[in-house]
């Protein structure tokens, strides 16, 4: 075999690879190789043969052409009861490859598509070799081919040199890891990223056979009761038993993944609504049937399912996951429902389901007085000093954090609440007036307190407590309030220019309200919409916007506030237009407590 001219067409790199592998102690002994084909000139140092046979790696000579496969000497030693059968022809040791493999030398070489342009054709492959059937079913051998080879006349391949490293032990540590990756620790079963790829697989399947299959969320109820009561490893047995009986009640074809930190994912092949709902029923009653050994005793626990059927409620696994969750959430309210399948009136249910929890929430949060507020400055355009605070809801839950104003306020109207929130936060803000001389609140009412005829009555009652506090007050109203009912809009504006209670509206810009309407309101100040003047230093047609309506303000005597101020970029150019106040984050968010002493520099 011609190794050194193997060595010159650029195997140097397998054999220097080779020569960090572990070196056999007692070199092998070894025997003349055919001569090559052609005559090499003499290459200084050790023969290759010696080296790669020293090392438990085996060279190869394959003349394509006529199919004659030559061995370096230590055939035997590499690869075992494999080599006790002919592997003198090409195809003879393509019989050993087995199917296990993704590919073969012939594959990397004959089906490669490459050209050799003279130098030869790199080629790097792993496979697996299985001994002959008559020894048994042994051990496959994984094996590393590399090499070169090389065109005929041709230009199809005729010749290849090549190493043959076995790699059994790395393929095995590879194969480990990359399981390792897909299934999760604690559980044993597949993780969360593997999950999409086996819907996607199943997706692909339905569409092939046109059979259904079901996807279920199945969560452990409780999981912080039991964390608290028994301890956190307890927990984990619980969870890690929960997935080992799934796992055993399901058929081979089907799937079980940890989907979160208490919820699994099911995907059962082949199964339709009915299916869907005994195997649910089913894996209700096995949880429920005996309670899971643990370290602290046995512990009972119980599940609640939510379920889909793909790909008829969803051809992406994105959306049959979160149909299920939907679902899922409507089996944990308690309405006796253990098991619930998704079904396309599903989510007008759930949303329903979730505004009556909001809507109590805030009932709760009234009744409990967990209704407070937050200031946010108001400065003014030229000093930056603080001119007034606008007062902004915020809802504490019973767990100390609070509420998204944006989540409850939609859920508040639609559920005729938001007119006592309104009430609530304007006998805070009188409060707080009250309780400081120094501080001036604006306070935002909605439609229906404004048309809500019995408010004006309310307002008067509460300033008459502390009629002290009334010029420090302004009373916001959006422009819907005069294209809901523009008499009963005047009458309130009215109402409050008798209480010495000034008037804002907020939003100018965002309705329609008419030049005409706008001089027959008593309003003292117009808060433009943030949503025209976040955008002013790149939009020319809100920076015309705006300033009509600057322009239309100063027209009317009326002061400007400028909403969601940002940047001193666009301060400048609302300054330079004569805007007196603006509310934004570069001048403060909302706080608890406002800052009356906050004081910024202000380039003019």
């Amino acid at each position: 075999m011609q190794l050194r001219h193997i060595a010159n067409r650029g195997l140097e790199a397998p054999a220097a690879n080779a020569l960090h592998s572990s070196i056999l102690k007692t070199p092998l002994v070894t025997r003349e190789l055919p001569a090559p084909p052609v005559a090499a000139a003499p290459v200084a140092g050790p023969d290759p043969r010696e080296i790669l046979s020293s090392i438990g790696e085996v060279v190869y000579d394959w003349e394509i052409g006529t199919d004659r496969l030559t061995w370096g000497p230590n055939l035997g030693e590499t690869l075992g009861p494999i080599a006790s059968e002919a592997l003198d022809t090409g195809l003879g040791y393509g019989e050993r490859v087995a199917r296990e493999s993704g590919a073969s030398r012939y594959d990397a070489i004959i089906q490669s598509g490459k050209t050799d342009t003279g130098e030869g054709v790199p080629y790097q492959v792993v496979y697996a070799l299985a001994q002959p059937r008559e020894l048994g079913q042994g051990p496959l051998v994984w094996v590393e081919d590399t090499g070169r080879w090389f065109a005929g006349p041709t230009g199809k391949p005729a010749r290849a040199y090549g190493v043959v490293r076995v790699v059994t032990e790395r393929h095995e540590m590879e194969r480990k890891l990359a399981l390792g990756a897909q299934i999760d620790p604690l559980t044993g079963v597949l993780n969360r990223a593997q999950l999409g790829e086996h819907i996607a697989r199943f997706l692909q399947q339905a569409e092939r056979s046109r059979k259904p299959f079901a996807v279920l969320l199945v969560a452990l109820e409780n999981l912080f009761a039991l964390n608290r009561t028994y301890g956190y490893d307890a927990g984990d047995e619980v969870i890690a038993s929960l997935a080992r009986r799934l796992r055993e009640n399901v058929r081979a074809c089907d799937v079980v993944a940890r989907h979160a930190g208490n919820k699994f994912a099911l995907v059962l092949d082949n199964c339709d609504a009915d299916e869907t709902l005994f195997a649910a029923q089913r894996l209700l009653d096995l949880v429920k049937s005996a309670p899971f050994e643990t370290s602290a005793g046995p512990i009972p626990a119980s599940i609640r399912i939510g379920g889909v059927i793909g790909p008829r409620e969803g051809r992406v696994p994105h959306v049959l996951l979160q149909r299920a969750e939907e679902a899922l959430d409507v089996a944990r309210q308690n309405n006796g429902k253990r098991f619930v399948a998704y079904t396309a009136s599903l989510a007008r249910e759930d949303a329903r389901l979730r505004s009556l929890q909001v809507a109590d929430s805030i009932v709760s949060a009234l009744n409990e007085r967990r209704v407070d507020l937050a200031f946010q400055p108001i400065v003014h355009a030229a000093t930056g000093e603080v001119a007034f605070h606008e007062a902004l809801l915020r809802i504490r839950l019973p767990d100390g954090t609070v509420a998204s104003p944006a989540a409850l306020l939609p859920v508040a109207e639609k559920a005729g609440l938001v007119r006592l929130l309104d009430q609530r936060v304007m006998e805070l803000a009188l409060e707080r007036l009250a309780a400081d001389p120094q501080l001036r609140v604006s306070v935002n009412c909605s439609v229906l307190t404004v048309l809500d005829p019995e408010w004006p009555e309310r307002l008067k009652a509460a300033i008459a407590m502390n009629p002290s506090v009334s010029d420090r007050l302004i009373v916001e109203i959006t422009e819907t309030s005069l294209i809901e009912d523009f008499e009963t809009t005047r009458n309130l504006i009215a109402v409050c220019k008798e209480l010495n209670v000034k008037v804002a509206m907020d939003d100018f810009g965002a309705g329609h309200t008419s030049f005409r309407n706008l001089r027959d309101l008593d309003f003292d100040i117009v808060k433009i919409d943030g949503a025209f003047i976040q955008n002013i230093t790149n939009s020319q047609d809100d920076r015309f916007f705006v300033r009509t309506l600057i322009d239309l303000a100063r027209h009317l005597s009326l002061e400007v506030v400028a909403e969601w101020v940002e940047d001193e970029s666009t301060a400048r150019i609302l300054r330079d237009w004569g805007v007196e106040y603006f509310q934004g984050a570069l001048y403060g968010r909302a706080a608890e407590h406002p800052a009356l002493d906050d004081k910024r520099t202000v380039a003019k």
